[in-house]
C-alpha cells in the first residue's frame, strides 16, 4: 500500500492507494478524521433533532405557549410545570427544522430544575451559546423560536423577564 498526496481545494490530503480502503469493496475515498469543532456541534445539533430531550406533553402544565415561525414553518409548543418557584416539569412538542427543534431540546434541558427567576434571566445569547455554532441571520428566527416561546410562557406565569423589566424602568 502506498500513500500519495492529493490536492483537494487548497489543502493536500494523503490519499490511500490501497484498492479497497473502505468497508465497501471497490469504493475509493479520501481518508480523514473530522476534528473540526463545527462538525462536532453539527452532530450535536442533529442528535438533539433526531432524539429531542423533553419532547412530549404535560397534561397539567401551569402555562404553555405555541410559537410559530411562518417564514419556514417551524412550530413549537412549550409547556412548564412550576412547583414552589422551581421549574420541575418542562416539555415541548412541535415540528420544524433541525435548528429550531435542537434549540428547544437544549433550552428545556437548561431550564429544568431551575428557579423561575433564573430561567427568566436566560438571554437569547445564552441559547446561541448552547447551540455552539454561528447562526446565519436567516436561521436566527428558527434558533430563537424556543426562547420567544419561553418568554411568553413566563409572562403567562406572571414572571417578569429582563426585557419587560428594562422596558418598565425606562418610562
Amino acid at each position: 500500500m502506498r500513500v500519495v498526496p492529493a490536492r483537494v481545494g487548497q489543502e493536500y490530503v494523503e490519499m490511500c492507494t490501497n484498492p479497497y480502503p473502505t468497508d465497501m469493496v471497490g469504493i475509493a475515498r479520501l481518508r480523514y478524521t473530522r476534528t473540526s469543532m463545527d462538525d462536532l456541534y453539527r452532530d450535536y445539533i442533529l442528535e438533539h433533532y433526531r432524539r429531542p430531550h423533553n419532547f412530549g406533553v404535560i397534561e397539567d402544565a401551569d402555562a404553555s405557549y405555541e410559537g410559530a415561525n411562518p417564514l419556514c414553518g417551524d412550530r413549537i409548543t412549550l409547556m412548564l410545570g412550576v412547583t414552589d418557584g422551581i421549574v420541575d416539569r418542562v416539555a415541548f412538542t412541535g415540528r420544524g427544522c433541525a435548528i429550531s427543534q435542537a434549540s428547544a431540546s437544549l433550552l428545556t434541558d437548561e431550564i429544568k430544575g431551575k428557579p423561575v427567576d433564573e430561567v427568566a434571566a436566560i438571554r437569547a445569547d445564552d441559547l446561541l451559546d448552547l447551540l455552539g455554532i454561528d447562526i446565519s441571520p436567516a436561521r436566527l428566527k428558527c434558533a430563537m423560536l424556543s426562547h420567544d416561546s419561553l418568554q411568553h410562557v413566563l409572562g403567562d406565569l406572571g414572571v417578569a423577564t429582563p426585557t419587560e423589566a428594562s422596558a418598565g424602568s425606562g418610562a
